[in-house]
C-alpha cells in the first residue's frame, strides 16, 4: 500500500511535480505542430514561429495525423492504465511506470526539434506524425500514472481537492510560463531554441519518483496490500459500467473541444486578429489563485453541478468576448482595454476547469475503491483521456486546421475560432443538468 502524504508541504510539492511534463504537452499543443504550417501566421511572426518559414508537411495528410494521434493519446490510455494499475516490480507500480513514459517521451520531443526542413514532403510528414504519435502515447503513461497516485496518495476528499486545486494553480503557472513567457521569447527567437530552453523544466517528474513509496508487489497475485487489482477487460467494463462517469465523461468532452481548440490555436487567432496574446494571457492568469478560492467557496455552498455551470457559462462569455474585441474593436488602446476585460472575465473559469479534470474521476475512483476494494484508479484518468483525445483530435486537428487553411472574404477563417470554442462550452452547460446526484453535490459541505 502507497504511504500517504500527511503534510500540507507535500501535497503542494507533489502537486507541482505535472508541471514540467505539461509544458512540453504545451508546447507540442500550441506551438510545435503550428509551426509546421505557415498558414494563419502573420508575415512578421513567420521566422519565429514557424521551424524553417514554409510549410514542412502536407496540410491534408498532417490533419489527419494531428486527429489520428490525438485518439490514440486517448485509446492508448486504456493499455498504459491497466499497465501501471498490474504492474509487479521491487519499486511498486508508480514509479517505474512514470520511468517508463518519460524517456521516450522526452526522446520524441527532442526529436520533433531537429527533423528535416527540406519541404512539404510526403516523408517529413509521416516523420513528424509518428514521433506525435510517440511523443503522446508517452506522454500518457507519464501522466495517467501520476493522476492516478491522486486517489492513493492521500485518504480523503478535502485532500484530493487540496491536491487538484494546486494542481490547477500550477497549470496556470505552465500557462503562463507557456503563452506569456514563451510568446514573448518568440518576437525575437525561433520556436526550436525556445523549445529546447523550455525541455528541462520536464526534470519536475523527479517529485514524486522522490515522494511515492510503495512495497515491492512481485508477489502479490493481484492483490497489493489491502487493494484488488483486475486485468484490463474487467478493469474497463467496470469503468464503463459507472453510469455517474460516463455521463460526466460526456459533459466532460464537450468543455475539453472548447478549450482545447482555444489552446490549440491561441496562437494563430492572436496573430491574425492583431491583439496583445502577452496581454490577454497575463490577464486571464494572473488572477486564477483568487479565481480558485471564489470557485471553491461556491462549491462548498452549492456542490460541483453549481460551480461547473458557473466556470462554463463565464469561460462561454469570454470566449464570445474575444471574437467581437478581435474583430470588431479597432486597434490600438481601445482594443488593449477591451481586450484585459476579456482576459479578466476568462481568468473566473480557467483555472477551475483544469481542476474538475483531477478532482472528479480521482473521487469516482476512489467512491468505487471503497465499495469494492478495486484499485484501478489509473483507468478512470485513462478512459478521460480517451474522451478528452477525441475531443481534442476533432478540436486541433481537424476543426483547427479547417480554419488556418480557409479564408472567408480574404480573411482567415481562425478569426472565428473563439465562437466555436465559446459553442462547445455551451452545449456542456446543457448536459451538466444530466450529472447525477454523486457528482452534483460532490464537495459540498452538508454533503
Amino acid at each position: 500500500m502507497m504511504k500517504k502524504l500527511t503534510e500540507k508541504w507535500q501535497m503542494f510539492l507533489y502537486a507541482a511535480a505535472g508541471m514540467g511534463i505539461n509544458m512540453l504537452g504545451l508546447m507540442f499543443n500550441s506551438y510545435l505542430c503550428s509551426a509546421l504550417i505557415i498558414g494563419g501566421f502573420s508575415e512578421s511572426a513567420v521566422p519565429f514561429q514557424t521551424f524553417a518559414g514554409k510549410d514542412l508537411v502536407i496540410a491534408g495528410v498532417w490533419a489527419i495525423f494531428a486527429f489520428v494521434a490525438k485518439v490514440i493519446d486517448g485509446v492508448i490510455d486504456i493499455p498504459m492504465a491497466s499497465f501501471t494499475d498490474r504492474l509487479k516490480s521491487r519499486f511498486g507500480r508508480r514509479r517505474p511506470s512514470i520511468v517508463l513514459g518519460f524517456v521516450p517521451m522526452l526522446a520524441a520531443y527532442l526529436l520533433f526539434l531537429f527533423a528535416p526542413n527540406d519541404g512539404a514532403t510526403l516523408l517529413n510528414t509521416v516523420y513528424y506524425g509518428v514521433l506525435l504519435c510517440v511523443f503522446y502515447s508517452f506522454y500518457t503513461l507519464t501522466m495517467v500514472t501520476y493522476y492516478a497516485t491522486f486517489t492513493e496518495i492521500v485518504d480523503n476528499i478535502d485532500a484530493r481537492n487540496l491536491i487538484s486545486n494546486v494542481k490547477s494553480f500550477f497549470d496556470i503557472v505552465y500557462f503562463i510560463l507557456g503563452y506569456v513567457v514563451v510568446r514573448a521569447m518568440l518576437n525575437s527567437v525561433n520556436i526550436k531554441t525556445v523549445a529546447l530552453t523550455v525541455a528541462p523544466l520536464s526534470l519536475t517528474v523527479l517529485i514524486p519518483l522522490f515522494m511515492i513509496k510503495e512495497p515491492s508487489n512481485r508477489d502479490s497475485n493481484g492483490v497489493s496490500g489491502e487493494k484488488k487489482t483486475v486485468g484490463l477487460v474487467k478493469s474497463l467494463s467496470i469503468t464503463f459500467r459507472n453510469r455517474d462517469f460516463i455521463l460526466w465523461m460526456i459533459v466532460y468532452s464537450f468543455m475539453t473541444f472548447g478549450v482545447q481548440l482555444f489552446l490549440g490555436g491561441i496562437n494563430e487567432f492572436f496573430s491574425v486578429v492583431g491583439m496583445s496574446m502577452i496581454v490577454v494571457m497575463a490577464c486571464s492568469f494572473a488572477p486564477v489563485p483568487l479565481t480558485l478560492v471564489l470557485y471553491n467557496r461556491i462549491l462548498k455552498k452549492k456542490g460541483f453541478a453549481f460551480a461547473f455551470r458557473y466556470i462554463l457559462l463565464t469561460y462561454t462569455a469570454g470566449m464570445t468576448m474575444m471574437y467581437f474585441i478581435g474583430n470588431f474593436v479597432p486597434a490600438g488602446l481601445p482594443k488593449t482595454i477591451c481586450s484585459v476585460a476579456g482576459g479578466l472575465i476568462s481568468s473566473f473559469a480557467i483555472g477551475a476547469m483544469f481542476a474538475v479534470a483531477y478532482s472528479v474521476p480521482a473521487q469516482l475512483a476512489a467512491d468505487e475503491e471503497a465499495r469494492t476494494g478495486i484499485s484501478h484508479s489509473a483507468m478512470y484518468f485513462a478512459v478521460q483521456g480517451l474522451f478528452s483525445g477525441i475531443a481534442s483530435g476533432i478540436a486541433t486537428g481537424l476543426v483547427l486546421t479547417a480554419l488556418k487553411k480557409t479564408e472567408i472574404g480574404g480573411v482567415s477563417a481562425v478569426v472565428y475560432m473563439t465562437l466555436i470554442c465559446a459553442a462547445g462550452t455551451l452545449v456542456s452547460f446543457a448536459l451538466s443538468f444530466m450529472l447525477p446526484a454523486s457528482v452534483s453535490e460532490m464537495g459540498k459541505a452538508d454533503r
